[in-house]
């Protein structure tokens, strides 16, 4: 069984701001693959990588995530060993479900992950999308 991360996507408003930054910095990058470097290696590397997904918490909410393709060694300029969360680049978005500030990142396990949502709702115009702070109030009440 598959385990995920859920991670807060700092400086982000919307999923599209995660997009935009994932897009730049993947052109910096040899193999054009996003990646996320976190100070701690999951110790749960080999339930992560079979099937997990980084889950992105964006203004309080999960709303999207990315398939966990491997685990990169990285060293930090100051010599420290890091871990670089190899992502896929596709970004499916996922049903809300509100989160309170933490550091770091936890283990969500795959019975507690939020469903993706369906093509057609996750392909909405902008209008047709309700304000991030109206989604978060009803998914806090469990309407969503």
């Amino acid at each position: 069984m598959s385990v995920h991360l859920v991670k807060l996507c700092v400086g982000a408003d919307d999923i599209q701001d995660l997009e935009t930054w994932q897009i730049r910095r993947r052109a910096e990058l040899p193999d054009g693959l996003p990646r996320h470097v976190t100070r701690m290696w999951p110790k749960r590397e080999a339930e992560l990588v079979d099937g997990g997904s980084l889950y992105w918490v964006i203004r309080g909410m999960i709303q999207c995530r990315q398939k966990v393709l491997r685990l990169d060694e990285v060293t930090a300029e100051d010599g420290t060993r890091r871990c670089a969360l190899v992502l896929d680049p596709e970004i499916h978005r996922t049903a809300g479900a509100p989160r309170r500030p933490f550091q770091g990142w936890r283990y969500l396990a795959e019975t507690d992950a939020p469903p993706d949502l369906s093509a057609g709702a996750a392909n909405r115009k902008n209008d047709d999308v309700l304000p991030a702070d109206l989604n978060r109030a009803l998914a806090e009440i469990g309407v969503l």
